[in-house]
């Protein structure tokens, strides 16, 4: 007589086919976007990488081995570092603005503050806009006028409220053109902060805030000492996503200001589009593409290491 596999055994058996099937099922259906992202973003991650040693500096593709002499010859070019300079003040600005007043937004909304989805809403509104559209109106607003035509904008407001004084040229002046596309873009995303603050708020427990007055503590050692290191991760993660939009920040400054006098308000993004597309110093460009993206992961990979352990350790 042949042997008969017992019933658990069977069904072992089975179990490991089906989830071996499940597995080659999964895996088709991942396989496309696995393919694209390894082609279409990795890929030319590479070629850019590739491109950057290359002496490829016209129309024509010139594939010549220079090594890493175009990074030496931008870190030498003074736009670079006039850009790299101007992407550390609108970082800092941009940042500091956001989370500040997003804080305070916050805070005010989660105190049980009247019409609170109409004023969630309106904070909320810009986050629906582009940056073009951003960068159109806020060029308008901070525009400092003529002699002719006087004054417009933000400008005529101070100028309606006897504070002339502390007119501006905004992104015309050399000194504060970067500060003036930091402004635009902090009306634009402070809402977004205020959302992930409420958010967070909202997720502590009161018995926390009951305990502590309890124990005689005042409203402010509450946020001081309770609430806001419970919010740590709340504004690491704020961070993490403002940095990384204020590094690769391109369409704003293009809509509102541009170079700016004296490259007053130029950032690398900016710098690659002219070097690239209008100058045609393809390996140069993709230097600079290079320099960002690392940037960006001296960013975001320690956040995601961080995040990755946190996940484990739970």
């Amino acid at each position: 007589m042949g042997s008969v596999r017992p019933i658990g055994a069977r069904r072992t058996s089975a179990a490991r086919r089906g989830w071996s099937w499940d597995r080659v099922t999964a895996a088709a259906m991942v396989a496309p976007s696995v393919a694209a992202i390894a082609v279409f973003v990795y890929g030319f991650v590479a070629w850019t990488g590739y491109v950057s040693l290359t002496h490829w500096n016209d129309v024509l593709p010139n594939y010549a081995w220079v090594g890493w002499r175009n990074y030496l010859d931008l870190f030498e070019t003074f736009r670079f570092r006039i850009d790299l300079v101007n992407t550390l003040k609108f970082t800092l600005a941009f940042l500091t603005a956001c989370l500040v007043i997003g804080f305070i937004l916050a805070v005010l909304l989660e105190r049980g503050l009247r019409a609170e989805s109409l004023f969630r809403t309106i904070y909320l509104a810009p986050l629906a806009i582009s940056f073009i559209v951003t960068g159109v109106v806020w060029r308008w607003l901070l525009n400092p006028g003529s002699a002719q035509f006087g004054d417009v904008g933000i400008n005529q407001l101070l100028a309606g409220l006897h504070l002339g004084g502390v007119r501006s040229g905004w992104y015309t002046d050399p000194r504060i053109g970067i500060l003036a596309v930091a402004i635009a873009a902090t009306w634009q995303l402070s809402g977004y902060t205020m959302a992930l603050y409420l958010a967070g708020l909202r997720g502590i427990p009161d018995e926390l805030r009951e305990a502590a007055r309890v124990d005689g503590a005042t409203e402010w050692q509450i946020y001081r000492r309770i609430l806001v290191p419970l919010l740590q991760p709340i504004t690491l993660s704020a961070v993490v996503i403002l940095g990384h939009i204020s590094l690769k920040i391109f369409d704003l400054v293009v809509a509102m200001t541009g170079s700016g006098p004296g490259f007053s308000s130029d950032v690398p993004a900016y710098f690659m589009f002219d070097t690239t597309f209008r100058g045609n110093h393809f390996a140069q460009g993709a230097a600079i593409a290079e320099i960002l993206l690392v940037l960006v992961a001296v960013l975001t990979v320690p956040y995601l290491v961080y995040s990755t352990r946190a996940e484990a350790d739970r």
